[in-house]
């Protein structure tokens, strides 16, 4: 019995990789092969939508704040209309949430972006402005989110397979097969959000350039958020991220990339 559990496992473990690694497509932003399981860019945006009211309940709704909100469109609107962001499929929707305690940016997939007023009430210019949301936005275009769901359906499987290889009908411990699922789970989700904050970070400095912001600005951003975390509280925006000084380190990389010759005078900081 236990055998044919194990060579039962192996097929699942099997098919999950075959589904999971056979399913690709070319995403023109990023030119690069990715999988997302099948997740169209209608799926995302249907699902973004439909969980935008919940996530901003979590930070105390919309803020009321007319300006802010007219602020951050303005900002938003040009990194669309300037970029390749605007000739993706989404419909990219900002919005400002009330919390003014919480430091933190996202965005759900298909184009729903979302800033705490805590994050804004700290940012000194349009361009760091244009940095945050020009992270958030290549969240969307390189298509994290609909990555993420295809690692959980690949995860689910794993987990599976783990569960039933290790499962004894004679010591049946709910426990070593929670924390089997667990620590699978962690290293595929740690693994992968790491490599997309660098790279929502990259096409960051890109969109925000395209539009006409310096780049530098984020590092100013990164700084700041440093700077608001060196007393108790670690801003939420980095409670998932990458270290800032690595981030900042590849940040000013990719602005050496862009820009060999140094960055031109005249942009938007």
């Amino acid at each position: 019995m236990k055998g044919g559990r194990f060579l039962i496992a192996i097929v699942v473990a099997v098919m999950s990789i075959i589904g999971y690694f056979t399913s690709s497509v070319f995403n023109p932003v990023t030119q690069e092969k990715q999988h997302v399981g099948g997740v169209t860019p209608e799926q995302e945006i249907a699902l973004g939508v439909q969980a935008a009211p919940q996530m901003a309940q979590q930070y105390g709704g919309e803020d009321p704040d007319t300006k802010a909100q007219a602020l951050v469109d303005k900002v938003g609107g040009t990194i669309v209309s300037h970029t390749d962001a605007g000739k993706t499929p989404y419909s990219f929707d900002f919005h400002v949430l009330a919390d003014d305690q919480t430091i933190n940016a996202f965005a759900l997939p298909g184009g729903q972006v979302f800033i705490t007023d805590g994050l804004l009430k700290r940012l000194h210019t349009e361009g760091e402005l244009a940095g945050v949301l020009g992270h958030e936005i290549g969240h969307v275009v390189a298509r994290h989110g609909a990555e993420h769901m295809a690692k959980a359906q690949l995860t689910q499987g794993l987990t599976g397979a783990a569960v039933l290889a290790t499962y004894d009908p004679n010591n049946p411990s709910t426990q070593r097969t929670a924390a089997v699922a667990a620590l699978i789970g962690q290293m595929v989700d740690m693994k992968f959000g790491r490599a997309d904050e660098l790279e929502a970070d990259k096409l960051g400095v890109r969109l925000m350039a395209d539009a006409g912001y310096d780049p530098r600005a984020m590092i100013g951003v990164m700084k700041t958020l440093q700077e608001a975390g060196g007393g108790s509280k670690q801003p939420e925006f980095f409670s998932t991220h990458p270290n800032p000084d690595h981030r900042i380190e590849q940040i000013q990389s990719a602005i050496s990339q862009r820009y060999p010759q140094g960055v031109p005078e005249g942009m938007n900081k």
